[in-house]
């Protein structure tokens, strides 16, 4: 019979009721503490990760109203709430017992106990125990991911954030710059938690996805019979944002028929629903986003003028990693731990080589391919420790010298064709891989007429 690898305490005052314990539960689980004093609980507790305390209700010689076990048990629960707690009682001291259920434990047992009971217990409450483990642990990486994120020492993304910060108490128009990965989502959720609009919607649009077919309804909403598969009345993405914030991503990648409609819609603060004729209020604040340069765009006739000035009364550039040498490793450290939580590991380090590599590598995927290339190394590595054939860091070096002389353009060009050669032409693994959309990378091969085969 496998044992289950659960650290259970059990703390009674007889020494013959710990033995038989002790005795029992180590046939089922690997490590089992005892003690005979509950003034040991806090240093027990400190000392080792206890899921489940096995507590007895009296100590004291003529003293059996169970006082001491409920004491004991509000402190347990007071230092170390996630662990469970199981009272011992003897028979006929049921109503102190129950007592205690109310006061967070989990469950009793009967001195003397029945064998395959208790063990069945102790089971059940381990199996709570870590399921109320995998809740705080999930909760920590949505808390991080939301809330709290690595902004970094360098000087450009300080800015970046200073700017973030003044904007956002405003209802100003934001246009966030920046390479694919470089955290623009987070950077625009960032503004929309420090504004007044704060405890409203936060609404994410990533417009390089949206089929042409659907842009209108999809944004704007419909009436019901507005075409053939509209069955109901339906609110668009912006009257789903109102009084909050919308994040139109990849702005950049609009037809530009379809951003006569955007630029009306920023200009006259109100929203018509395909197959109505009266136009519906908006109250919306507006934050776009692109890795295109819009300024070319605009003198190339692919971006509408009017509409980028619409949208950019507060310009703000993220740098890549490339150009924040000092935050690539700290980076690093926090997406590892990050991702520590989300698979449950324990402690996990980079070796030297690897921090190494981490530092010299040119990261043109940015914030998003290092976190990906971190969560494939824990969940590769041996031993707990990360090396460079974790990170799989090889195929793609840092950008060469007679690189800087070539357009944006050309170098956007080689670092498809790279992926889309090392995952065999895969549209779908080679768009994640770069932080693309497969729409937004087809649109990107047509662009540099590069074949899929």
């Amino acid at each position: 019979m496998k044992k289950t690898n659960a650290q259970i305490l059990v703390i009674d005052d007889q020494e013959d009721i710990l033995f038989a314990a002790k005795m029992l539960l180590k046939k089922h689980f690997e490590n089992i503490y005892t003690a005979n004093n509950p003034k040991n609980i806090l240093k027990l507790l400190a000392e080792n990760e206890i899921e489940v305390v096995l507590l007895d209700m009296n100590y004291r010689i003529g003293f059996e109203d169970g006082r001491e076990g409920l004491y004991f048990l509000k402190e347990i629960k007071k230092i170390s709430p996630h662990t469970i707690v199981i009272l011992m009682t003897a028979f006929g001291k049921v109503e102190t017992a129950v007592e205690g259920l109310k006061s967070g434990a989990f469950d009793y047992v009967l001195k003397p106990w029945e064998n395959e009971k208790l063990v069945q217990t102790v089971k059940q409450a381990v199996e709570n125990s870590r399921i109320e483990a995998r809740k705080k642990r999930k909760k920590i990486v949505s808390e991080m991911t939301s809330n709290r994120f690595f902004i970094g020492n360098s000087t450009l993304i300080k800015k970046a954030y200073s700017l973030a910060e003044k904007v956002a108490k405003t209802d100003a128009n934001v246009l966030i710059l920046g390479e694919n990965g470089t955290g623009k989502f987070v950077l625009a959720h960032y503004i929309h938690q420090q504004s007044d609009r704060s405890n409203n919607a936060f609404v994410h649009v990533d417009l390089g996805a949206l089929n042409d077919n659907l842009f209108e309804s999809e944004l704007f909403g419909y009436a019901k019979g507005a075409f053939t598969d509209a069955k109901i009345d339906t609110a668009g993405r912006f009257e789903k944002a109102q009084n909050g914030t919308i994040f139109l991503d990849e702005i950049g990648n609009v037809p530009s028929h379809l951003q006569a409609k955007l630029l009306q819609i920023i200009q006259t603060k109100t929203v018509t629903r395909l197959g109505e004729s009266k136009p519906r209020a908006l109250d919306v604040r507006i934050i776009t986003a692109t890795n295109l340069d819009l300024k070319q765009e605009v003198l190339t006739k692919h971006f509408r003028e009017d509409l980028y000035y619409r949208i950019n009364t507060m310009e703000i550039k993220l740098p890549p990693l490339r150009e924040r040498l000092e935050d690539k490793i700290p980076l690093a450290e926090f997406l590892l731990n990050k991702m520590i939580l989300k698979y449950e590991k324990g402690k996990i380090t980079f070796d030297e080589k690897s921090l190494h590599q981490i530092k010299e590598h040119a990261w043109n995927g940015n914030i998003r391919e290092m976190e990906n290339r971190i969560e494939r190394a824990i969940i590769l590595c041996e031993n707990d420790i990360i090396k460079v054939s974790d990170l799989d860091l090889e195929i793609i070096t840092r950008y060469e010298e007679n690189q800087e002389d070539l357009q944006l353009s050309e170098i956007e060009k080689i670092t498809i064709e790279k992926v889309l050669t090392k995952n065999e032409c895969n549209i779908s693994k080679s768009a994640e891989e770069l932080g693309l959309s497969r729409a937004a990378l087809y649109r990107r091969m047509e662009k540099y007429n590069i074949n899929n085969s």
